[in-house]
């Protein structure tokens, strides 16, 4: 390979590895070229691509793209799998775990996990994790739980406090009647102390004495 297309290969590495969300590397040594296509279909529906590379143009590119914890990963035949942005980790680990098993040609060695070097038993592990939305629902729902208690909480003495209304008003429109009587007694209650306060002056005034000096002017005649 002339010096030119080496470079051109190692900034090609470059460019993926800093596109690459995570990666993982694996020894394919002795996979045939229909499970190697195979593999790679199945890791495109994911979001990753699968890449047979050179060791020493890789650690090139790793160096040169701050990947250094890579390097330890590129001893012999070595294939990368560069998982984009947005692309499904759990997933691209599963597809790996599954051709692993099925060929028992193909080896793990680890990866790159958001940039957190990984070992090949924790990119097993990662293959066993359920997929990723379910993964993204779980979380929200530990994220959410206590924020919906909280607002439960907040919201409690609210609902009490309509509750009480709601009540009160059903218990007024229950007892509607008691309460009208209740308002005409009052006023009637207060013309009674008025009358009673009354009393002395109407007794004063009776019409009894009246009949009694009519009377007696009648016998004088």
């Amino acid at each position: 390979m002339h010096k030119a297309d080496k470079e051109a290969v190692v900034a090609g590495l470059v460019e993926q590895l800093r596109q690459s969300e995570s990666l993982i590397v694996a020894d394919y040594r002795g996979l045939k070229n229909a499970n190697l296509e195979k593999l790679r279909g199945r890791l495109r529906e994911h979001g990753a691509s699968f890449s047979v590379v050179k060791n020493t143009l890789a650690r090139r590119a790793a160096e040169t793209a701050g990947t250094e914890p890579l390097l330890a990963m590129l001893e012999g035949p070595s294939a990368i799998a560069f998982i984009r942005t947005g692309g499904d980790a759990v997933a691209v680990a599963k597809a790996l775990s599954d051709s692993a098993r099925e060929t028992k040609i193909l080896t793990l060695r680890g990866g790159l996990l958001e940039g957190v070097p990984i070992s090949g038993d924790d990119v097993e592990n990662l293959a066993k994790l359920p997929p990723m939305d379910i993964l993204r629902s779980q979380l929200v729902g530990v994220i959410i739980a206590p924020l919906t208690q909280l607002l439960g909480l907040l919201s409690a003495p609210l609902r009490d406090l309509v509750g009480l209304i709601d009540a009160r008003i059903a218990q007024l429109e229950e007892g509607s009647a008691p309460v009208a009587v209740a308002v005409v007694e009052e006023p009637v209650g207060a013309v009674a102390e008025q009358v009673d306060a009354a009393a002395p002056e109407l007794e004063a005034e009776a019409p009894g004495e009246d009949v009694e000096d009519a009377n007696e002017t009648t016998e004088e005649e």
